[in-house]
């Protein structure tokens, strides 16, 4: 069984990697998404688990699905 944190951990290693290859920052990041870019590094580092309105503004952001992070 996975815990919670290591579960935020990988889905913020690939937020992390998507935006990176999309190349942004996190600031443009997070202004594009709507959130400040301290609570999207808190979720890239896996400290904060996003409202699903956050990673829905976040993967469409990033032009991916919420399933693109949350898969297993």
């Amino acid at each position: 069984m996975i815990d919670d944190k290591t579960q935020l951990l990988r889905y913020g290693k690939r937020l992390r990697k998507a935006r990176i290859a999309k190349g942004l920052t996190q600031l443009e990041l997070a202004d594009k998404a709507n959130i400040s870019v301290n609570h999207y590094a808190q979720i890239e580092r896996g400290e904060k688990n996003p409202s699903v309105t956050t990673l829905a503004n976040i993967v469409d952001v990033l032009d991916l699905t919420p399933n693109d992070i949350l898969k297993k």
